[in-house]
């Protein structure tokens, strides 16, 4: 994987957002285990703004929200399209997902993989991941919400 990369962005609120390219070295295009295991909960308002999902989410109070499928952890996110572990497994919201999707890196900022990765791989059959090189690019840049 010569050519992998993540794209870390912050916003102006100094969140910080994990985009993935769309291309055969992106590790996530085969695998899809952080969708099948985390409770994808996040802030309710994310709904209201035009900022994350608009469907399919329950709700879980009156501040919090939750993807459906992923509810209490250990569930498949109902967004996830295809097979585990298998090529072409992708996230059918993906430009809209929320906040904890986006936060999720693959990769530390030192390159390092995240050990909450190599885990999820593991379980699901998946060789661990490589450190990135030190050269490889990992565009680090800011952003405006929506840019």
């Amino acid at each position: 994987m010569a050519k992998g990369i993540q794209i870390r962005r912050v916003i102006d609120d100094n969140r910080i957002f994990i985009d993935m390219p769309d291309s055969p070295d992106n590790p996530c295009s085969a695998c899809g285990a952080c969708c099948a295991h985390f409770r994808v909960s996040f802030y309710c308002g994310e709904l209201a703004v035009g900022f994350g999902p608009t469907h399919p989410v329950s709700k879980l109070n009156n501040v919090m929200a939750c993807m459906k499928g992923a509810e209490a952890g250990n569930g498949r996110c109902v967004t996830l399209i295809g097979k585990l572990g298998k090529s072409g497994i992708s996230c059918s919201i993906y430009p809209n997902r929320p906040t904890p999707c986006r936060e999720f890196a693959v990769w530390l900022k030192n390159g390092t993989p995240n050990p909450a990765c190599q885990r999820l791989r593991a379980q699901i059959g998946l060789p661990p991941l490589h450190p990135l090189p030190s050269n490889a690019p990992i565009f680090d840049g800011y952003a405006t919400i929506g840019g």
